[in-house]
């Protein structure tokens, strides 16, 4: 029978990609955890890990497991955790996972009412995840999503927030700064600084550059937009950002947003969550706060 400690050693396994380094971690002998997994292969009826030396390789077997694993475990230790919360009269944690790079300065003007008015809900954000966004939602890895990006999948649901115009920022010296809007081939000679995120999901590629057929002469990527922006400033290459936070940073920083296209990229941010979530109260307040931040983050403008 397969019993919920075997997930946790597969998953360990996995992690650690050695028999002692899990053992270790699971404060067991490797001895012990030798033994364990020969009985789990025994149990199964069939073999979990092919042996190469000291190295381990999952089989397929052991492969639909792990998957398993990371899908499940994940569940089991937030029920455990928020029963410890209300064991101790707290609400619990709220979990916020983020796809969107330059909506982390938005989130900090909604988490700090929101502390205030939820004194007994803890705020965690994650940026980073196993799995995206949508997979760490799925795998409770997570309890909300902010993303430009929905998608349609059974058993979530995503709440519009607010609307915003994606714009390319250019140092206020560029020779683009002053014209009415950005054409795709005139970027065909600029140094692109765009998030570590992936170019399909970028919006001035997917949605200005790659129709058009058209590559920038370099891409960079950096992890802050304050750092970002001081490159754009001293003219070391252009970004795209919404139009809100360009605002927001030209105001002391020398850099000025631009439209792309003619008519401009219209986006909106998304807070995705469980459907099976909706009715717990402090996720149902957090969305509801979120809405109402909306208008610090001015709308496309035309």
């Amino acid at each position: 029978m397969l019993e919920r400690i075997h997930l946790v050693i597969i998953r360990e396994v996995g992690r650690q990609g050695s028999l002692t380094a899990a053992a270790g971690v699971l404060n067991l002998t490797q001895s012990a955890l030798s033994h364990t997994v020969r009985k789990i292969e025994d149990q199964l009826g069939t073999p979990i890990w092919d042996r190469e030396g000291r190295s381990l390789r999952l089989t397929q077997a052991g492969q639909y497991l792990l998957k398993l694993a990371n899908r499940l475990l994940p569940q089991f230790e937030l029920a455990e955790e928020r029963m410890k919360q209300y064991a101790q009269g707290q609400r619990g944690t709220l979990r916020i996972g983020m796809e969107c790079h330059p909506c982390y300065q938005w989130l900090l003007k909604v988490v700090s009412p929101y502390l205030s008015r939820w004194p007994d809900v803890d705020v965690d954000v994650k940026q980073r995840f196993q799995f995206g966004g949508i997979g760490a939602l799925i795998g409770y890895d997570i309890d909300v999503l902010v993303t430009p990006d929905p998608l349609n999948k059974p058993g979530l649901r995503f709440d519009p927030v607010f609307d915003y115009e994606q714009v390319l920022v250019v140092a206020e010296q560029h020779r683009l700064a002053n014209v009415r809007y950005i054409k795709p081939e005139q970027l065909a000679d600029e140094i692109l600084i765009t998030y570590p995120v992936e170019t399909d999901r970028l919006d001035i590629y997917n949605q200005f550059l790659t129709p058009a057929g058209i590559v920038p002469k370099r891409h960079k990527v950096i992890e802050t937009t304050d750092i970002m922006l001081q490159m754009v400033a001293s003219g070391r290459g252009v970004t795209a950002l919404p139009r809100w936070l360009a605002d927001e940073y030209a105001d002391r920083i020398a850099v000025t947003p631009v439209k792309l296209g003619k008519n401009g990229i219209a986006k909106q941010i998304f807070l995705g969550m469980r459907d099976a979530d909706a009715s717990i109260d402090y996720l149902s307040a957090f969305v509801e706060l979120a809405r109402q931040s909306a208008g610090k983050a001015p709308k496309m403008r035309r």
